[in-house]
């Protein structure tokens, strides 16, 4: 009897033709769910009759309580070699493997100039106003040239952003709890002398750090205020890492002239959230690790993830 794999969240309904299942077809069903499901009720539901699941990234908590309800599941493989959302101990009391693929960090990278040059130029309002007979420009773009980009953390995406910027000329500043001056030196750019110097004293900030206990809310109300008010700020990495609220209510006022945002507390993001028509906000649908080459990483390696799994030598083993 073939065993039966659920591919999750696959939104743009391509998981299993971007790259080549047969490895595993004669083994394995493979069956891929375009939308989300958002309770633990609706995954239960849905991945009862499943032997594996593969799921993106963090967007579904594998938690104690939803394992628990899942005898059928043997194989969990996820996208990227961390996941902060898998009970790993549960996983393992209920026989259930857990492994992870390769990730690439350059698409996150080019999100985040994306959203930094859309802000800086004001790409989507001259965009609807030329398509939509509006006046013939109204904006005028902030240049990066000489500015100041400033960035909380330097870690692959970070150090990636880093050098993107040092070719725009901009004047490049990091800086994070533990961010040492041989680091910023490899990258090229100066260490902030903490997090408040940062703030202040830059035009972008963008955000590249991992979140856990000592990052959580790092920016919030009186840390937004630190910013200039012609500053712009970007998140590509953690919503958490930002107060949701203060950012909400920073962009309302006026005190920060932008922000370009990737990822939220919920998503997908409900229909009737704020931040759906928040002003000065560029928001895409979590598109950071969205591109061809890492959905041919993700799904490539779920497949050899699979193979090894079934001849009894699993690979890439997380927890």
């Amino acid at each position: 009897m073939r065993l039966r794999c659920a591919v999750l969240d696959d939104f743009q309904n391509i998981a299993t033709s971007i790259v080549d299942w047969s490895p595993v077809h004669d083994r394995v069903e493979v069956v891929g769910f375009t939308e989300h499901f958002a309770s633990e009720d609706e995954l239960v539901a849905a991945l009862a009759d499943f032997d594996i699941a593969v799921t993106l990234r963090e967007r579904i908590p594998f938690r104690a309580s939803l394992l628990d309800r899942l005898p059928r599941l043997r194989l969990l493989i996820a996208s990227g070699m961390r996941n902060s959302v898998i009970d790993y101990a549960a996983a393992e009391r209920n026989g259930v493997t857990v492994c992870g693929t390769q990730s690439s960090s350059t698409p996150p990278v080019e999100l985040t100039w994306a959203l930094l040059l859309g802000l800086a130029r004001g790409l989507v309002t001259e965009n609807s106003a030329l398509r939509t007979g509006g006046p013939w420009q109204s904006t005028v773009g902030a240049d990066l040239h000489g500015s100041r980009l400033g960035l909380l953390g330097l870690g692959k995406v970070g150090s990636g952003v880093a050098r993107v910027g040092l070719a725009f000329g901009m004047e490049v500043t990091a800086w994070s709890r533990h961010l040492t001056k041989e680091r910023t030196n490899e990258v090229g750019v100066e260490l902030a002398s903490s997090k408040e110097e940062l703030l202040h004293s830059n035009d972008f900030i963008s955000v590249h750090l991992v979140l856990g206990e000592s990052t959580r809310g790092l920016l919030g109300a009186a840390e937004l205020a630190m910013m200039k008010p012609t500053a712009y700020l970007i998140n590509t990495s953690r919503s958490a890492l930002v107060d949701q609220d203060a950012l909400l209510t920073a962009l309302h006022e006026g005190r920060i002239a932008g922000a370009g945002v990737d990822v939220f507390d919920i998503e997908p993001l409900p229909a009737d959230h704020p931040l759906r028509t928040a002003p000065r906000l560029l928001a895409t649908p979590h598109l950071g690790y969205v591109s061809q080459l890492n959905y041919r990483t993700y799904y490539g390696q779920a497949v050899e993830d699979i193979e090894a799994y079934l001849a009894g030598a699993p690979i890439r083993r997380l927890g």
